[in-house]
């Protein structure tokens, strides 16, 4: 890899979460096991994120999920993202606050750039803004939406966004038109928040490829990872694009036996320390900047294998 690689200075969550040749590891919240029931407790569910944080994961991510739908079996975090992003930010102090992802088309941008733009504010640029366009075919009749349209509300929504960011925009698509001299204050801290396409969100490759400041994408094998991420930043240079950065979850049930080897589990594994950094390493290797670890099968207590992380898998991975 050429050392004259680096990906674009945008904020401080970004440029602290992703670095070129390197991989960094956060969390999803909320941070406790609840495989049976779809609803977590939120019990000490601030704490928890501040031990993370004390403990030197780079991000914490929350998801938006408005509705419990009984077939997806998952409510994330329960609170509005941005509601319980604004917390945070007053909770936190230095670790990355990520979102991954909210779902464009349910909502309208301007309320979406103005709600990312105050956090990004408020937090002193740690907020990183994962979006895309929704998997969850329910939740658009309860919101008179047409599911079938959320690849193009989501490119337009999209679009919108980026625009109202900027100083005095001027500009017009589907959502409407800032026309008169009208501003959305307050502005992101670098001019914009980062935003990161999820999957493809009913995009052609080409256009995944060109647009956002980095890639969302799903846990798989290393050896395709790589891959797709190889075709992905391809597609990007031959557009004349920036190096971007790439992100993938992975659910994570650690075990007592360091040595224990992998079985699988919903987009995940159950697995030792010893295979889980074999694991991390492979998927940096393959070109993954940021993998977000979902505890929510882990069976262990979960201070005990936040420490264990911390202690045992973090220091492989220091950028």
């Amino acid at each position: 890899m050429s050392q004259n690689l680096q990906f674009p200075t945008i904020n401080k969550a970004y440029n602290n979460t992703f670095k070129v040749g390197k991989l960094s590891i956060g969390l999803v919240v909320p941070l406790e096991s609840y495989d049976i029931d779809a609803k977590p407790t939120m019990s000490e569910h601030i704490q928890l994120i501040q031990l993370a944080e004390e403990l030197g994961f780079s991000s914490v991510w929350l998801r938006d999920i408005p509705f419990e739908v009984p077939s997806f079996g998952d409510v994330g975090q329960m609170h509005d993202p941005f509601v319980y992003l604004g917390f945070l930010a007053a909770s936190t102090s230095k670790i990355s606050l990520g979102v991954g992802s909210i779902i464009l088309p349910l909502r309208h941008p301007a309320h979406i750039a103005k709600a990312a733009a105050s956090v990004d504010s408020l937090s002193n640029g740690r907020l990183i803004l994962g979006v895309a366009s929704g998997d969850r075919p329910e939740e658009y009749p309860a919101m008179n939406i047409d599911f079938d349209s959320r690849g193009d509300r989501f490119r337009e929504s999209f679009e919108y966004i980026t625009e109202v960011w900027k100083d005095k925009p001027m500009f017009e698509n589907e959502f409407g038109s800032p026309y008169g001299g009208l501003d959305m204050l307050p502005k992101p801290t670098a001019k914009k928040v980062p935003m990161l396409i999820t999957g493809a969100s009913q995009q052609h490759p080409d256009w995944v490829s060109q647009n956002g400041d980095g890639w969302i994408t799903y846990p798989r094998k290393a050896e395709l990872q790589k891959k797709l991420i190889t075709q992905w930043r391809q597609k990007a240079n031959d557009f004349g694009c920036e190096y971007k950065p790439v992100s993938q979850s992975l659910y994570l049930d650690l075990v007592q036996n360091n040595d224990a080897p992998p079985r699988p589990i919903h987009l995940g594994y159950q697995v030792g320390v010893n295979y889980l950094v074999e694991h991390l390493k492979d998927l940096e290797n393959a070109g993954v900047n940021h993998v977000a670890l979902n505890l929510r099968f882990n069976q262990a207590d979960i201070k005990q294998t936040l420490h264990r992380l911390a202690i045992e898998v973090l220091p492989h991975f220091k950028n």
